[in-house]
């Protein structure tokens, strides 16, 4: 039986909008039966609010002190009660064989979180992720997002 692909489309007016949803998506990932067990890939053009918004997801579930873009280091790790989340940058990422020397599919094959800033630039290497999120920028600095399920876990995450 093919899974059918949950897409929904939601409207971010502005930063209090998009920490209400992260609440959520965090609510939703600490109560299901996996645990925090996801990979989520965030699209989108420089400035589009993805770090923004797994800033509030962070937050949200749990994250204490500093929360650092990992645009340089690739990866920021977080430890929170409810399981271990990595926070990926890949906009400097060009080589698939960094993926190997870096360990990240070791990252992405134990129990956690990903968070995916910049996925197509380590297509190829990545796993398909649970939940896409692709936001945009209206004329009005309104986001647009775009919510995609590629497995069960993201259709439950989306229901």
């Amino acid at each position: 039986m093919k899974n059918s692909v949950i897409v929904k489309t939601l409207s971010w007016p502005d930063e209090a909008a998009t920490e209400a949803f992260a609440q959520r998506l965090a609510a939703a990932l600490t109560r299901a039966p996996s645990g925090l067990q996801a990979c989520i890939t965030l699209h989108g053009d420089l400035g589009a609010g993805k770090t923004t918004f797994v800033r509030h997801l962070l937050r949200a579930l749990g994250v204490q002190g500093r929360i650092k873009s990992p645009t340089y280091a690739v990866v920021e790790p977080y430890q929170v009660k409810a399981g271990d989340i990595w926070h990926f940058d890949f906009y400097r990422f060009s080589d698939p064989r960094e993926w190997e020397d870096a360990g990240f599919r070791d990252i992405f094959a134990s129990p956690g979180l990903t968070l995916c800033e910049w996925p197509e630039n380590a297509q190829g290497v990545m796993p398909t992720p649970d939940l896409d999120l692709h936001i945009r920028v209206g004329d009005d600095a309104q986001r647009s997002v775009t919510l995609q399920a590629n497995t069960p876990l993201g259709q439950a995450l989306l229901t």
